[in-house]
């Protein structure tokens, strides 16, 4: 399925990672993050936070502001871009899970979320 996705994705230029922090990015409603958050959301733990960050960035996707009352912090926000390219994935993305989960019945799918919530939160 990641494989399906990651293919997905390709048309869009974007990773899995970076999608999952253009998401992260959303959830937030305007607000910065920073990388420690974002690498709290991401599903791989392995992933180099600062260089997905920097990716989005120099696509326009998102901006990375040094905080001003704390030089070490970086704030980082999704652009308008990148709301838009969002906007626009998702709607090809809806139609991407849908055809995955076509065969499966609304209990074999509402079964398949549990579980994956509970390996997530492992």
């Amino acid at each position: 399925m990641n494989e399906k996705f990651s293919d997905h994705l390709k048309q869009y230029a974007l990773s899995i990672q970076q999608y999952q922090v253009l998401r992260s990015l959303r959830e937030l409603k305007g607000e910065p993050a920073n990388l420690l958050t974002l690498q709290g959301e991401m599903v791989s733990k392995n992933s180099n936070t600062t260089r997905l960050v920097e990716k989005l960035r120099l696509k326009g996707l998102i901006s990375r502001i040094q905080s001003e009352e704390n030089r070490r912090m970086v704030e980082i926000r999704i652009t308008e871009s990148g709301l838009s390219l969002l906007e626009e994935i998702d709607d090809v993305h809806s139609e991407f899970k849908n055809d995955i989960v076509a065969s499966l019945t609304e209990d074999e799918i509402m079964t398949l979320n549990k579980l994956l919530e509970k390996i997530r939160n492992k």
